[in-house]
Formats: C-alpha cells, sequence, structure tokens
C-alpha cells in the first residue's frame, strides 16, 4: 500500500499510485456523506431516534441499555459510541449519524487493506470507488443510526485482515491479535446476530490459520475476548425473565411471520430485489427489469469465486523434503487469500440462505433488503472472477475464447459501475428533496409545540420518538395506535408521564386513520379541541382527555 521515502533523514510511507487513487475515491464518498448527514438525509425516523433518546440517557448517566428499548436482542454500541457527541452538542440528527460516518470510513479502509492482501491493488481501488457510490437504499444502512449493520461490517473486516496477517506472519504480538478477533465476536454477536454467517467462516478462517496456537493458551484469550464482548448481552440474559431473554425473542420474531410463500418467490424477491438494491443498483422503491440483471447473476459469481479460490488454493504448492517445515508458514501466507475468499463467498451463500427462508423476502422486499447489506462484505470475492478474466484479456494472454469471456467480464464490470453510478446522481441530483421536505415538518412541529405545548401528548409510533428526540425530551409523547388503543412505546416512563397528565395533547397526521377516530370520539367538541396545523400534522388539546382503552 505505502513504499518507505526518505525525507531530510527520517522515513515516510508513500502511497502508491493505486492506493493513491482508492485514497481519493473513499474522500469522495464520506465528503459525499458528510454532506448528507449535514442534511439528514435520508429521512429520520423514531426508530433512530429510539437510539438517539438511549444515546442521550447514556450521556446523562440515567440508563446503560444493553438492547434496544422494548427489545431483547439488538445491542446498542451505535448509542454508545454517540453518547459522548449527544453529551456534549445535545440531541441533533447530524451529530448522533457522525460515528456511523466514520464506520463507513472505517469500512472503506478496511476492505480495501484486506482486498489489497488477497487480491491486487488496482482491484481493491475498483472495488473501493463501487463502494463510494450509494443511493438511497444504501446510504440508509451506513448512515442512520438503527442498529447493527454499520459496525458489523468493520469488525468482520478486521477478524479476517487478522487472520491474513496471523497466517502470513506479519503480526508478532499473535495472542494480542487473537484476543482482539475474540472481543470483535462478541461485539459482533451482541450488536447484530443477522452477522452470525460471516462470524462463523471469519472463525473457521482463524481455526484454519492458527489451529495448532489455538489449542494452548491463544484457544483460551480467543474465548475470553469473546466473552468480555458479549458479556453485556450474557448478563442480560441471566437476569430476563421466562420468554424475555435473546433466544426466545427472536425465535418468536421469527416464527410470527404468516405462512411460508413458495421458495419460488422467497428466492425472486431475495435475488431480483433484495440483492440489487443492497448493492445500490436501485433507488428505494424498487428495482425495474434493467436492473435486476446482478440479481440474477449473483449466484454465478459466488460459485465462481468459490471455483477461483479452490484452484487459487490447490496452485500453492505443498512444501517438499528438508524445507517442508521451514515452508509450512510460507504455504500458509500464500493460502490464506484463497481461504479468506472462500469464506466470504460461502459467508454471502449463508446469508442470502437465510434471508430467503424469510416469508418477508416475498411479501416484503423493499423493506426488508436491508438485512442484506452484509453483502457488501463479499463485493471482492463476487467481483474477483470477473476482474482476473478481463484483466487476462486485456493483456492478450488468452485465446479466442478468453477474449470472448474478458469482453464479457469487462461489460459486466462497466454495467455494475455505470447503474451503481446513475443510481447515484439521481437520488444526490433528485431524490433527496422528500426527505428534506418530511425533516422539515417534523422540525416545524417539534418546534410548535415546544415553544406552545401542549407538552405531554400521544402520538402514532413514527411521531412520538422522533417528536421527543427534536425537542430534547420537553415534548414527551405516549404511543397509541391507529384506534386510539395503547401501541408500541419502546420506553415505558414516556408512557406513564403522558398517563399522568390532567390534559394531555395529540398529534396525528391530517386525515390519518388516528385523527378520524379522535375526531369522532370528540364529536362537536373536535374544532375547538384543534389547536393548529402545522407540517402535516394536527394538533389537538381537548379539555378532558380520550383515553377510551381506560
Amino acid at each position: 500500500m505505502s513504499q518507505p521515502e526518505q525525507h531530510r533523514g527520517r522515513w515516510r510511507p508513500r502511497l502508491d499510485r493505486p492506493a493513491l487513487v482508492a485514497l481519493l475515491f473513499g474522500v469522495a464518498g464520506v465528503v459525499y456523506r458528510l454532506v448528507l448527514t449535514v442534511f439528514t438525509v435520508p429521512v429520520s425516523n423514531s426508530d433512530e431516534a429510539t437510539f438517539g433518546l438511549a444515546a442521550l440517557h447514556i450521556g446523562q448517566g440515567r440508563e446503560r441499555p444493553v438492547f434496544l428499548y422494548g427489545q431483547h436482542y439488538m445491542g446498542m454500541v451505535e448509542s454508545y459510541l454517540a453518547a459522548p457527541l449527544v453529551a456534549v452538542a445535545g440531541p441533533s440528527w447530524p451529530v448522533l449519524r457522525l460515528p456511523m460516518l466514520a464506520l463507513y470510513a472505517l469500512f472503506l479502509y478496511l476492505i480495501h487493506r484486506l482486498t489489497r492482501r488477497i487480491c491486487t491493488p488496482w482491484f481493491a481501488t475498483f472495488v473501493v470507488g463501487l463502494l463510494v457510490l450509494g443511493g438511497e437504499r444504501v446510504v440508509r444502512d451506513q448512515l442512520t443510526v438503527v442498529g447493527g449493520r454499520p459496525e458489523v461490517k468493520p469488525a468482520v473486516l478486521a477478524m479476517l485482515l487478522i487472520t491474513v496477517g496471523l497466517a502470513a506472519g506479519t503480526i508478532h504480538r499473535r495472542r494480542l491479535a487473537v484476543t482482539a478477533f475474540g472481543l470483535l465476536v462478541g461485539l459482533a454477536l451482541w450488536s447484530d446476530w443477522l452477522i452470525l454467517p460471516y462470524l462463523a467462516v471469519a472463525g473457521l478462517a482463524l481455526v484454519w490459520a492458527v489451529r495448532r496456537e489455538l489449542l494452548g493458551w491463544s484457544g483460551l484469550l480467543l474465548v475470553a475476548g469473546a466473552a468480555v464482548g458479549v458479556a453485556p448481552m450474557i448478563v442480560d440474559n441471566l437476569r430476563a425473565g421466562p420468554g424475555d431473554d435473546s433466544l426466545s425473542v427472536f425465535r418468536e420474531i421469527s416464527t410470527k411471520a404468516g405462512p411460508l410463500p413458495p421458495w419460488s418467490d422467497r428466492i425472486r424477491g431475495g435475488l431480483l430485489e433484495g440483492v440489487p438494491l443492497a448493492h445500490g443498483l436501485c433507488p428505494v422503491d424498487g428495482c425495474g427489469r434493467w436492473q435486476q440483471w446482478f440479481g440474477v447473476l449473483y449466484p454465478v459469481l459466488l460459485l465462481a469465486g468459490a471455483v477461483f479460490a479452490a484452484l487459487a488454493y490447490r496452485r500453492a504448492a505443498r512444501p517438499r523434503g528438508e524445507q517442508a517445515g521451514r515452508a509450512a508458514a510460507g504455504l500458509r501466507g500464500a493460502r490464506v487469500g484463497p481461504v479468506v475468499q472462500l469464506a466470504l463467498v460461502v459467508g454471502a451463500a449463508l446469508t442470502l440462505l437465510s434471508y430467503v427462508r424469510s416469508p418477508l423476502a416475498a411479501t416484503s422486499p423493499l423493506d426488508n433488503a436491508r438485512y442484506l447489506s452484509v453483502l457488501q462484505l463479499s463485493l471482492p470475492a463476487a467481483l474477483w472472477p470477473l476482474w482476473v478474466v478481463a484483466v487476462a484479456c486485456w493483456r492478450g494472454t488468452v485465446g479466442a475464447l478468453g477474449r470472448l469471456a474478458g469482453a464479457l467480464s469487462t461489460a459486466v464490470l462497466a454495467a455494475l459501475t455505470a447503474t451503481t453510478l446513475v443510481i447515484t446522481v439521481l437520488f444526490a441530483a433528485t431524490g433527496t428533496a422528500p426527505s428534506r421536505t418530511e425533516e422539515r415538518q417534523a422540525r416545524e412541529l417539534a418546534a410548535a409545540l415546544r415553544a406552545d405545548g401542549p407538552h405531554q401528548v400521544y402520538g402514532d409510533y413514527w411521531t412520538c420518538n422522533r417528536l421527543i428526540f427534536n425537542t430534547n425530551e420537553t415534548v414527551v409523547c405516549g404511543v397509541l395506535d391507529g384506534d386510539l388503543s395503547p401501541g408500541q412505546n419502546r420506553y415505558l416512563p414516556y408512557w406513564r408521564q403522558v398517563g399522568r397528565a390532567e390534559r394531555p395533547g395529540y398529534v396525528t397526521e391530517v386525515d390519518s386513520p388516528m385523527d378520524r377516530r379522535l375526531r369522532r370520539l370528540l364529536a362537536d367538541r373536535a374544532d375547538a379541541a384543534l389547536v393548529r396545523e402545522v407540517g402535516g400534522y394536527r394538533v389537538y388539546h381537548p379539555d378532558t382527555p380520550v383515553r377510551p382503552w381506560r
């Protein structure tokens, strides 16, 4: 990545050309996302606000949550990362998202380092160039604070880089590296269970690289590191009541989605919608037929990646004779690249298989494609065969059939780049306006209630926690469903506080089911109770509370 350069008696690193181009790409990607962060694009919501409120409570020393309020399976690493910033600067969406921007920059750096180690420098630059692009679906997964994915992807890359370094002998403090590997496993497991396939293959790669060392102190340190990382989840589960432990809750969520659609529908939703969306080839509202080609091709690319990794593994010559013992470490270093590539292929395949087993892959592919965002980890392994064949073609080292395959590979890589670039440009040019409009309306509502009240209100789920965060808890909101029954109140102290109010207000979207239900209950008092309309919302403040559930 760099070469030493002597300058006035000191040695300084000098980036080679591929690394310099990758750095420029990375800076462009971070600046692009920084601009989006400043303008709160993509739009915020109450899920993100819940993480923000947890960060506020952590920074104030009021709470030490292990899982997202109201859940027992989504870790709070992102809230803890944001807590110091929120404590100093106060609650705001750009401040809350800054750690996610830092995690994205770390992700780019690590995937460049890993791809360069297991492939080639210019291919690593190409991968970074693809990953700096991103339409709304991609940047939403990277920038919004909704748990799991922004932090687990760098963790997996760091684990694989540790494996490469241990196999190649470039890491000297080996036990410390193994301990760090275990710690990352524990933190990732606490943060988001969807990363389990990648944790499994990364663990197998580590066992392959240092299997003898793991039989001694290194194995104990690996387990100890993992135990420390996952300790918050373990402690919380030991204290949880029957049925409230993470495994029981996760099992219930996984089995309550309804009857399974046919495999064909789930595979179609996973491949034709989920995979292109996760890689930034489609706008957030769905994929056109011309954008679904990558989903059809993706399993073929994974299979080709596995074949290329197996061939590269076999090409590494086995040491023979007297030098066998001395060459063992060198052999592992030569073979660790194909092993990591195969791990990335298997991780992607297991993730995709887990996704298409769910009914949501067929019934709601647009909303749930976010669960495939971790497939970005496997982009180097999936595209490497195309790159190898294309480079061989342009160097003229293959025959007529090879030139045809190289031309097709070049066309696929060009189409992938062009499609991702078009979606990114369209989003940056025209797709940010709806988010900015919705965000402005939410802030207008918050400013109006903060200034003039009421300060204890009821609203729907997608209004409440965002309103509380926007007002720095000056306004407290209890969640109701559309029929004015108690809804999903993640943080019960807010619900209790509004419940004790003698004269609570009501915030409803104009002409929503909640709005119509409330007006029917208020009858001829509805117009008198309506105190303002702001940002697409109606604010009611009746003389007597309307609590039909009591």
